[in-house]
């Protein structure tokens, strides 16, 4: 199984915008599982301490295999949310391991 892990700092300039726009993505992204099959497992979490070094959301997502974890970054659902998704955000980063 693969464990897809993104995180991201968001633009907002002070902490209401970054709470709506944290908003904005999980609702985004929780719609994901219902649209895309590969998806077998997803969590979004917002930061809730250390505003000032923690990332402000964070995607937990897991995959049957690397195969199915490709499919998902292409499948028109996902590339539909990265659009929602990138405007908002000022910085991503991500790890993909097995589990």
């Amino acid at each position: 199984m693969i464990r897809h892990v993104v995180s991201w700092k968001l633009i907002g300039a002070d902490a209401a915008a970054r709470a709506e726009q944290a908003a904005t993505i999980t609702a985004t992204l929780e719609a994901l599982p219902a649209l895309i099959p590969e998806i077998l497992a997803l969590q979004v979490g917002t930061n809730v301490a250390y505003p000032e070094s923690n990332w402000d959301v964070v995607l937990i997502a897991d995959y049957a295999s690397l195969a199915d974890l490709e499919a998902y970054q292409v499948h028109p659902d996902h590339v539909a949310a990265t659009h929602v998704i990138k405007p908002l955000v000022a910085s991503r980063s991500n790890v993909d391991f097995e589990v």
